[in-house]
């Protein structure tokens, strides 16, 4: 079986400017991904889809490779990661080059690690899914939540108001790290999450969405405590 891996880094970003080669600790935070690609040992080819010439000679410098580059199509501001991987598996095909499973993996995922992306590949493989996925739990749960209304504030679920939060069920959203996919059946569907879909659980050491600076600094302290 063939694995690719595929890290999808267009050149804007509107919150974070250059986001996908921020330095992240010492090296662009594009590295962190592309090196636990390299290190889990798992795929035939790891690559960056890319509009940015930039971008991909950083890719380049640190392993991964640049096959074609991007359309400027899937490149705006909404191009939906399926649409890229779409673009990217495509393009393979018309070259003659056909994977098993693709892995797409996130460029601004510092705290990825290679040992749970062979995890997932193992849950894949062992339950048949047609994607797998790394989630973490809410740090709250989600049943005694909030809303707020012209100022008034009312529970989402009124039911659960007397509920002990220790009686809830655990409620879990994507780690935003890497997805696996099984190539022939995304290509069918073109929906990384449907109805077969598995996961690997992370804790909340292990995960953090970057949106803003606030974020960045909250990785880079995870990553210092997980890894220094």
């Amino acid at each position: 079986m063939k694995n690719l891996a595929i890290i999808p880094a267009r050149g804007g970003s509107k919150r974070i400017p250059r986001k996908n080669i921020k330095d992240f600790l010492g090296k662009p935070i594009i590295a962190y991904s592309i090196q636990a690609a390299i290190d889990s040992k798992l795929f035939d080819e790891v690559m960056v889809s890319t509009d940015d010439a930039e971008i991909a000679e950083i890719a380049i410098q640190f392993g991964a490779k640049i096959p074609f580059m991007r359309s400027e199509k899937n490149s705006d501001d909404h191009a939906t990661t399926s649409e890229v991987l779409i673009e990217v598996l495509e393009q393979y095909q018309l070259n003659n080059t056909h994977f098993d499973y693709a892995c797409c993996i996130y460029p601004t995922a510092p705290l990825i690690n290679p040992i749970k992306i062979r995890e997932a590949l193992e849950v894949m493989h062992g339950k048949d899914f047609d994607s797998v996925f790394p989630v973490t739990s809410f740090s709250y749960p989600i049943l005694r939540s909030l809303k707020i209304t012209n100022a008034k504030v009312e529970m989402n679920w009124p039911d659960y108001l007397n509920t002990r939060s220790q009686d809830l069920p655990p409620a879990f959203h994507d780690a935003g790290q890497f997805y696996w996919i099984n190539v022939e059946r995304f290509i069918q569907t073109k929906n990384i999450l449907n109805d077969n879909c598995g996961s690997i659980v992370l804790s909340d050491l292990e995960v953090q969405d970057i949106d803003n600076e606030t974020d960045w600094k909250l990785a880079e302290l995870k990553y210092s405590l997980l890894y220094k």
